[in-house]
């Protein structure tokens, strides 16, 4: 368990000697490394956003040619070329506020969202899989043919399902789990590639 904190505290230190806005930007600037879903002059939109640490490492990755949009129920303190929607995911009118802030379709959807955790495994994982059902929902309306997604889930039963569900939306699908994330923690990540269009 020290080794455990003492990562968490490595990656804590990191992020604020380094200006995140928490150290789970560290996961996504990890995921991209592998996997280079994000580039120059992408398009990419951020749901459950807050406080901001994935809006930070997906703009740096975009750079000013690009453009980051993130989306959450709390409010974000403003960041530079970032945009915000004050919104619940689940709302049926997000993705026309979405494109119509882009102004087109996104190259890259990315999810780290939660649900507050009630301590309860079942009902935990059965929440947070529904919240990423709805940005799996949402690419259809909103991301470009051959675009990719970074979505989180728990570990359960419900997860082989959505990896089945996204595998036919997507060419490649990979679960990955950031060495930044808690090893005891049981979230993963779908790392989506190649989005066949709706």
């Amino acid at each position: 368990m020290r080794l455990q904190e003492a990562k968490r505290d490595y990656y804590r230190r990191t992020a604020k000697k380094e200006g995140f806005r928490s150290r789970a930007a560290y996961k996504l600037l990890e995921i991209n490394n592998s996997y280079h879903i994000i580039a120059r002059g992408m398009y990419v939109v951020d749901l459950g956003c807050a406080p901001g640490g994935w809006l930070q490492a997906a703009s740096k990755a975009v750079g000013p040619n690009g453009r980051v949009l993130g989306i959450d129920l709390r409010p974000v303190d403003p960041l530079p070329n970032v945009q915000f929607l004050q919104s619940d995911i689940s709302d049926d009118f997000l993705a026309e506020r979405i494109l119509d802030t882009m102004g087109r379709k996104v190259n890259v959807i990315l999810s780290d969202v939660a649900p507050n955790v009630s301590g309860i495994w079942q009902v935990d994982h059965v929440r947070q899989i529904s919240l990423t059902q709805n940005a799996v929902s949402m690419a259809g309306r909103i991301l470009v043919r051959n675009g990719s997604a970074v979505l989180k889930a728990f570990e359960g039963e419900m997860l082989n399902e959505l990896r089945d569900e996204l595998k036919k939306k997507f060419s490649r699908v990979h679960l990955y789990k950031p060495r930044s994330s808690r090893k005891e923690s049981s979230e993963m990540y779908l790392v989506c590639l190649g989005y066949k269009g709706s």
